[in-house]
């Protein structure tokens, strides 16, 4: 047996090779060479992350990389809609869409002075149309008039055909083509160079942006639950809280980074302090990292499973955040005390809260709920604006979900907005808190150069309340019989 394995072994020795046999040893030392370019290709890269981005972010400076490279965009959208403009106007194409800031032309009037001008038309054209030479006075403003159903009826058309409720849910209409879709009105092929350039944009931010955008997301997440679990570990004091604000402040950055922000600050001076509530406008969840990444806040929510839940668990225990149970966010009173309990305790955080409840898509304000500002504690107001010629940043939650989302976000140019810190406000004297939250969502909308509506951001899934419908019910009632001390003094 030993004999005719060494046989075998001098005539594999000896004989040619084989063709299969050949290739292997060709393609062996290509194998080795295709590992050493990817292994330096990840050391190069991975490098470039932490001296760039990583460090900068663990120091909160910036190389000014970012805003340089909005430069360049802003002037490829320039170049780009100057090209389109003039493709569209050789080949006489209507580009953009007319009456682009809303359908129907509305002028703020009231439900009295609309009546009577309806009231005074229809007496008009009445005279002018009868042969009679009788002038008897039209129906006064006590009395019901055929023609009032007329204004009722044009208010109901023009709500459903110009809803300023619902398009506060749709993405923003953009004006020039900032070469991510082409959803722009009547847009039509126009030069070769434009859709290569629109070509070459989708494959920079699909094979380059995506990619380093991923890795660092899951840098920045992965980082803030070892590093918050490991704080945890921690006795309470002065060394956990400091360690646990640059920790938080540190992944933050990181994560906006990996969504390529460029984000102006404004008056500084006027950023939320401990034992105090931050109030903003709400477009994103990424609101959240906006904000975060200049200062540290106690956030509230409810407790989620999966990922977030892993993220929620280890935040809190380097920070005291308040995440409730399912069951618990619909008891107010429950909700009310931990908020008041946590501001009375002046060594914690700011509460950051979006009142609205919802997202709107950055164009307008909608109604505040009033319970943050049933609290005795004062209200820090911030503005934020995000500018749509970059990337839309409103989160559609009814048509995409997170995951989605997220990925549209990091496949966008980039996510630019601005910041502002209004002047702390409390409630005056007298003043309840639908009127205080009223006052405060004022000023946010008129800072930020948004909308202000009265309408509640519920009904993006809801349907409207009864007592809208009986507001305008007692409005009308008022002008047939007047208030109660009217009818006194008859």
């Amino acid at each position: 047996m030993v004999l005719n394995n060494n046989i075998e072994l001098l005539y594999l020795k000896d004989r040619p090779l084989g063709t299969l046999e050949a290739m292997g040893l060709f393609v062996s030392p290509f194998n080795n060479l295709l590992c050493m370019l990817l292994g330096i290709s990840f050391t190069v890269w991975f490098t470039l992350l932490l001296v760039f981005i990583i460090v900068p972010a663990v120091f909160g400076v910036s190389f000014g990389i970012r805003r340089l490279y909005m430069k360049s965009l802003l002037k490829v959208f320039e170049w780009a809609t100057l090209r389109i403009e003039r493709g569209a106007k050789e080949k006489n194409h209507h580009l953009y869409k007319p009456n682009a800031n809303g359908i129907i032309a509305k002028e703020p009037t009231s439900l009295e002075e609309e009546l009577k001008e309806i009231r005074r038309s229809g007496s008009s054209r009445d005279l002018n149309g009868s042969s009679s030479t009788s002038t008897g006075p039209g129906p006064s403003s006590s009395e019901f008039a055929m023609s009032d159903i007329f204004y009722f009826c044009r208010r109901g058309v023009e709500s459903i055909v110009d809803d300023e409720v619902t398009k506060r849910f749709t993405a923003e209409e953009l004006e020039s083509w900032n070469l991510l879709t082409r959803s722009n009105y009547n847009v039509q092929h126009i030069s070769t160079r434009l859709t290569v350039l629109w070509g070459l944009g989708v494959v920079i931010r699909y094979c380059f942006l995506l990619p380093l955008r991923l890795t660092l997301a899951i840098t920045g997440v992965t980082l803030l639950v070892v590093f918050t679990t490991i704080i945890g570990f921690l006795p309470n004091g002065r060394m956990k809280n400091f360690l646990s604000e640059k920790v938080h402040l540190m992944c933050y950055r990181i994560c906006v980074r990996a969504l390529t922000a460029i984000i102006t600050y404004h008056h500084s001076e006027n950023k939320p302090k401990n034992g105090g509530i931050c109030v903003a406008n709400h477009t994103s969840p990424i609101d959240v990292i906006i904000l975060a990444s200049d200062g540290c806040y106690a956030m509230v929510g409810q407790i989620h499973g999966g990922l977030m839940g892993v993220i929620q668990r280890s935040m809190v225990k380097a920070c005291p955040h308040i995440w409730f149970e399912r069951s618990e966010v619909k008891d107010r009173h429950l909700v009310a005390k931990r908020l008041s309990d946590h501001v009375e305790d002046k060594s914690k955080l700011p509460i950051l809260i979006f009142p609205e409840g919802t997202c709107i898509n950055n164009t307008s304000v909608m109604m505040f709920k009033k319970g943050s500002f049933e609290i005795a504690s004062t209200i820090y107001p911030v503005a934020i604006k995000y500018d749509p010629r970059f990337g839309d940043a409103f989160w559609n939650s009814s048509k995409f979900g997170m995951v989605n989302y997220l990925l549209h976000m990091m496949s966008s140019w980039a996510i630019v907005c601005s910041v502002w810190y209004l002047p702390p406000m409390n409630r005056q004297e007298g003043e309840d808190a639908v009127q205080f939250a009223n006052r405060v969502k004022a000023a946010i909308a008129r800072q930020g150069g948004l909308v202000d509506l009265l309408w509640d951001g519920g009904l993006k899934r809801s349907k409207v309340k009864e007592t809208f419908k009986e507001e305008q019910q007692k409005l009308y009632s008022r002008i047939l019989v007047g208030t109660h001390e009217d009818r006194s003094r008859s």
